[in-house]
């Protein structure tokens, strides 16, 4: 089945210089099967963002599509269900060929995950696809699916002899949580290293898919006049946020046993923090730059029982007013028990302490309800010594801030000083930005598009290792153990607003949180 059809015809694309070189690398022939086909992760990221790479023809001449889940349904109706989710989610309007080439053959599996006629079945299936092929065709399972079931899935692959592959290349790709405690991590590292190997495995974190966050290294690495101030000399402090301004919602099931520091913090963010401080890597491969993070978490010390009240809090929203309408407190949400002690916010101070970060504080925080949807990464220099700016009228010299915007609009800005017009020597900060939608005339693609595609192509430079895995757990289970052993009381925030107060309590003298 060819569905690496590309842009439909009759489209005139806009000529940008800085588009050169976009191409996108090939993808071998590839079987993708998403175990949780029908579940909300596929329906609406993981189907669209394969519709979106057969329009820009970045998916494999030969690609085929298997969808694994429990609900009993024929082909031609999870075909039609793959339809509907392209066209309520897709970040473009699906082209009529494109979207009827990509379905022409997607096949379905019913039955649970323990089942070993379910492995049976999806060998067949994959067989006759390959027989049809004429070629050896790669297989890479997506499990977007409950964590529990992930080593149930993986020992099932091993036995019905589906883990390898003697002409093809066998990939599994598996998406948060990884774990929710140190113990649990290791545990599933040692049962899925235990069918696969390392270099099979592809543990997913859609924030590195972002394009902000691979421009981070660009931003640090090819540009002299960044690198030589990335350091302690002249960085004072670095805040990474995480906001939503939007509850729970339906994930009462979930979060109430995860909390913000497992939803947020223990990956993601840990994850935006190696970024901005990791050393340059030899070369840009994945075991490169994957070492260059993983020192990182290390350098950054596990915390004590007594260091834990001082570098972290958490808080729960209450009632409040967002979005323009009044909202409930997270004790009122469906399905939340009315005495849980879950954060909805969290935040952590932590340094780095290594020859380049030592003293540097790094502050993330994360949080529901609060006064707008914003992900970004603030780097904040050090201020200049001279003081002969301030003159009445002026907000004299404001230290410069470079900061990262992942969401909504991706991007990236530089605060810098400058006179306003007048007599007078007046300072005022002014920022140059830039952002990616005006600068190369397109969206930015979304971060599963790029995640599935270097996942088929075996690039794992934007996934995270085993151990990455284990050091972002060593971090922060002493702080999920800290909070579970002394339950509470936790602050409280009002919903659309800034955040609790308690977290100034984290930040040195002088500093202070950026606005949400």
């Amino acid at each position: 089945m060819a569905v690496a059809a590309g842009r439909p015809t009759g489209q005139i694309q806009p000529e940008n210089p800085l588009t050169a070189g976009l191409e996108r690398l090939p993808v071998a022939p590839t079987t993708l099967v998403i175990f949780g086909a029908t579940g909300d992760l596929a329906r609406r990221k993981l189907l669209p963002a394969l519709y979106n790479l057969a329009h820009e023809g970045a998916l494999p001449e030969r690609f085929h599509l298997v969808g694994v889940s429990r609900k009993e349904k024929a082909h031609e109706d999870y075909r039609a269900e793959c339809e509907e989710a392209i066209r309520r989610f897709s970040r473009r309007k699906p082209d009529e060929q494109v979207l009827t080439s990509l379905l022409a053959n997607v096949k379905y599996i019913p039955g649970t995950f323990d089942q070993d006629s379910v492995y049976a079945e999806l060998g067949r299936v994959i067989d006759d696809f390959e027989k049809a092929a004429g070629v050896p065709l790669n297989r890479a399972f997506y499990l977007s699916t409950a964590p529990g079931f992930f080593p149930v899935i993986v020992e099932a692959l091993g036995r019905s002899q589906l883990a390898r592959h003697e002409n093809a290349q066998v990939r599994l790709i598996i998406e948060k949580p990884f774990g929710t405690t140190l113990e649990e991590a290791r545990e599933l590292n040692r049962r899925v290293l235990s069918i696969f190997q390392e270099t099979q495995v592809f543990r997913i974190d859609h924030y590195l898919g972002k394009e902000t966050v691979q421009n981070m290294m660009a931003f640090r690495f090819a540009n002299g006049m960044f690198e030589p101030l990335w350091n302690r000399n002249f960085i004072d402090s670095v805040q990474i946020t995480a906001a939503e301004d939007l509850g729970i919602g339906a994930r009462a099931d979930y979060y109430d046993h995860a909390g913000a520091l497992r939803d947020l913090i223990q990956n993601h963010m840990l994850q935006l923090l190696c970024h901005v401080a990791m050393e340059p890597p030899v070369s840009f491969t994945a075991e490169e730059v994957r070492n260059e993070k993983v020192k990182v978490l290390q350098a950054i010390p596990q915390p004590t029982a007594e260091e834990i009240p001082e570098m972290s809090m958490r808080a729960q929203y209450a009632a409040g007013h967002s979005g323009g309408e009044d909202v409930p407190g997270y004790l009122e949400e469906e399905g939340v028990p009315e005495d849980s002690n879950t954060e909805t916010y969290a935040a952590l101070r932590v340094e780095v302490e290594n020859w380049r970060w030592a003293g540097v504080p790094f502050y993330l925080r994360t949080g529901k309800r609060l006064a707008r949807k914003v992900t970004e990464i603030a780097v904040t220099l050090k201020p200049v010594p001279h003081l002969a700016f301030s003159q009445d009228g002026s907000l004299g010299v404001q230290p410069n801030q470079l900061v990262l915007t992942l969401q909504p609009n991706e991007g990236v800005s530089l605060r810098l000083g400058a006179k306003i017009p007048g007599t007078r020597m007046i300072i005022r900060p002014v920022n140059m930005e830039f952002l990616y939608g005006t600068a190369f005339l397109s969206q930015s693609p979304e971060a599963y598009e790029r995640l599935i595609t270097d996942a088929m192509r075996g690039d794992a430079t934007l996934f995270t290792r085993n151990d990455e895995v284990e050091a972002q757990w060593r971090i922060c289970d002493p702080i999920v153990s800290a909070w579970t052993q002394a339950p509470g009381p936790l602050a409280i925030y009002e919903s659309g607003s800034q955040g609790p107060k308690e977290a100034d309590g984290l930040l040195r003298d002088g500093d202070r949180w950026r606005a949400i």
